[in-house]
């Protein structure tokens, strides 16, 4: 092994192990049911889940489940480890490999993540349009998609490369996304969409 992939596997080593502390803290605190909590760039994020955040997830959801069959590895705010300083993101929406595993510390990684969408919230939509667009490109999640009801926009990004996504595409809600050209091989009706 050389000295750069040593120096890279302690550096994310060490990373689990804070966002490992830090989770289990959280966990121990009298956080509400109904607010999802994650860690961006070493901050803490909670956001409490509106019925049209969850309208919008089960719908993508399924959507997934009804293109792969039921026993597909998708999973909604579950935490998975990506790359930069202190990110344990927990995605509204992850599709995962069919031939995912989790690593040596019970986590699922990164390197199997196929698809990410995230439903925008006012508090952190930021985070979804910044570092974690960033980090998802770094990692190499092919396609990311922002369902956005502020805006009434679906937002889809693929190529990754470079630790940027090369192609953008907009679709408003109420008109159908194409994703028959990614690893998804889907297309998902947006006219179900609430918009906040």
């Amino acid at each position: 092994m050389t000295v750069l992939k040593d120096r890279i596997m302690r550096a994310e080593s060490d990373n689990t192990t804070r966002l490992d502390e830090l989770f289990g803290r959280l966990e121990r605190m009298p956080v509400p049911e109904e607010f999802r909590v994650e860690i961006v760039g070493g901050n803490v994020h909670t956001t409490p889940q509106r019925d049209t955040h969850w309208h919008i997830i089960r719908r993508i959801v399924r959507a997934v489940e009804d293109r792969f069959g039921m026993d597909v590895k998708v999973f909604s705010d579950v935490r998975i480890d990506f790359p930069g300083h202190g990110n344990g993101f927990c995605p509204d929406v992850a599709k995962l490999s069919e031939d995912a595993r989790k690593d040596e510390t019970g986590h699922w990684r990164h390197e199997d993540v196929d698809f990410v969408a995230e439903v925008i919230s006012e508090g952190t939509a930021a985070n979804d349009y910044g570092p974690k667009k960033t980090a998802y490109a770094v990692a190499g999640v092919p396609v990311y998609l922002i369902a956005d009801p502020y805006q009434g926009k679906c937002h889809l990004y693929t190529d990754p490369k470079d630790g940027e996504y090369l192609t953008e595409t907009t679709v408003r809600f109420g008109r159908v996304l194409d994703l028959t050209g990614t690893p998804l091989g889907l297309t998902l009706e947006t006219d179900g969409f609430p918009r906040d």
